[in-house]
């Protein structure tokens, strides 16, 4: 908080601005701030109790949320704290030694926790009504786990309990009734603003690229795009390349229009919905995933699953005898609802469930492992699971998925989480040999390209084990940094040399 480069935001290129929860004190590290570099600090204008309860609306400009402690970064133009990336950059931390600075990342989500309502996607203010996936109680199992983390066994005990109650809380955002995946018993991904997403503003053309697409594609349009009425032209701002943007503020004031035709307020909430499960973007769930809110995914449920069983250990660990099964319950019955909805013992995979449908998709995505990571697949089930490897596996690692429709999140990218994700998995059911080839291909591509460049990426080209991407739409640089892969690449290097 004491850099002005975590104040600068690039995507929105607006005045750099701090706020502070509601009522809190200008701290030292913010005084500090003050006295040497050109920033506002302002505080938000209400306590906030769930995400949601303040949108970028209702503020005069979009800044940077004051956390605590200081915090690694994605790279590039992710120069704030995620909330996914955030464990395996714990990991990572954790395996270099840097376990202060671990711990104090888990400790920035907690506060995010009780002073933003729930983990953020990011701390930003464009990002106050939105999560990301809930990776909170691997993350406090993997400090609880390292002793370096604490003084004594006295201060484990207290910070576990104080970490349990937030992340109780926390938890209740996945069960909001708005979050629901219908009468399944499941969740989805939901975000509660409306519209473009700010962080787009900058150099993107997204949106635009994705009106030509349904343009070029009007058999694929799902009620995603309609006639802008009154007007006819392309939008364009020379500054911003996609829509039209307050100068002031830096953020999307119109949606982007195409030949007439601008996209439906339907298509923006699976839009935002997907940009919370952290995948973004891929046809998945429809077109651009126009419709990733209609879908309780594999992804999501696998890990409010773990989420529930590391709270029914952390309530046992801290004797509290009454809430135990009330988690175990939980678990147990987003596990049958998780086998019933979604399980297709004719593919031998688990499918996304569309409860607007009410079918599954046949979409195979990577996320399938997911349910190897959390524990929740029966031995059976992880025998199909595994031979069904080669639906993704290539010559560098996992695969997203096997459809190239020219997005990041699908083939021909592997991307570090997922490849960490089903290595764990296949590694806890007992399929070391699965676990040390994809792992040893991942490891391979980003040494072949850091021998190359000099750099660790965000995504690589798995197919051609190399980080040049070919992204007809959405981001597409390939940010160099960068935190996940660098934590699990170190993992990783760990597990290849365990036995070696």
């Amino acid at each position: 908080m004491s850099e002005l480069s975590s104040l600068v935001d690039v995507k929105v290129k607006a005045e750099p601005v701090l706020y502070l929860p509601a009522g809190f004190a200008v701290s030292a590290a913010v005084a500090e701030l003050l006295n040497k570099c050109i920033v506002e600090v302002r505080s938000l204008p209400m306590i906030i109790q769930r995400v949601g309860d303040v949108k970028p609306e209702h503020l005069p400009s979009p800044g940077l949320l004051y956390l605590p402690n200081p915090y690694a970064v994605p790279g590039g133009r992710f120069n704030e704290m995620y909330g996914w990336d955030s464990y395996f950059t714990v990991l990572g931390l954790l395996s270099s030694g840097l376990f202060q600075l671990a711990k104090g990342m888990v400790d920035n989500l907690l506060f995010e926790i009780e002073h933003y309502g729930a983990v953020l996607n990011a701390n930003r203010t464009y990002y106050l009504t939105r999560s990301q996936p809930p990776f909170l109680t691997a993350m406090m199992r993997a400090i609880c786990e390292c002793r370096a983390c604490f003084s004594n066994q006295a201060a484990r005990d207290a910070w576990i309990m104080g970490a349990y109650r937030l992340a109780a809380r926390y938890y209740e955002t996945w069960t909001e009734p708005y979050r629901l995946a219908g009468e399944t018993g499941l969740s989805r991904y939901f975000d509660l603003d409306t519209g473009p997403v700010p962080e787009l503003a900058d150099h993107s053309t997204y949106y635009r690229d994705v009106i030509g697409w349904f343009l070029d594609h009007p058999a694929e349009n799902q009620g995603y795009l309609v006639g802008s009425p009154g007007n006819g032209k392309q939008s364009h701002n020379p500054q911003h390349g996609d829509a039209s943007c307050d100068l002031k503020t830096g953020l999307m004031r119109d949606p982007p229009r195409v030949k007439g035709f601008c996209l439906t307020e339907e298509f923006y909430s699976g839009d935002r919905a997907m940009r919370e499960s952290g995948f973004d973007s891929s046809f998945r769930f429809g077109p651009f995933c126009g419709s990733t809110h209609h879908f309780a995914p594999v992804c999501l449920n696998s890990l409010l699953f773990r989420y529930e069983c590391d709270m029914a250990n952390f309530a046992r660990g801290l004797r509290l005898s009454a809430e135990e099964p009330r988690w175990r319950l939980l678990a147990k019955q987003r596990s049958t609802a998780i086998h019933r909805y979604m399980w297709r013992a004719d593919e031998g995979l688990f499918q996304d469930y569309d409860f607007i449908k009410g079918e599954n998709s046949k979409y195979r995505y990577s996320s399938i492992f997911y349910a190897l990571w959390a524990g929740l697949a029966t031995r059976e089930q992880a025998i199909l699971l595994r031979q069904n490897l080669s639906l993704f596996e290539r010559p560098g690692g996992l695969a997203m998925s096997e459809t190239a429709s020219g997005l990041q999140c699908d083939e021909p990218y592997g991307w570090a989480p997922c490849n960490w994700i089903a290595v764990e998995g296949l590694r806890s059911y007992g399929y070391l040999d699965d676990a040390r080839r994809i792992a040893r291909a991942f490891v391979g591509t980003v040494d072949q390209n850091f021998e190359r460049d000099g750099t660790i990426r965000e995504k690589y080209d798995v197919v051609k084990r190399d980080a040049e991407v070919h992204i007809t739409a959405g981001y597409k640089q390939n940010v160099i940094g960068f935190g996940w892969t660098s934590g699990v690449y170190l993992r990783m290097q760990e597990l290849l040399a365990e036995n070696a």
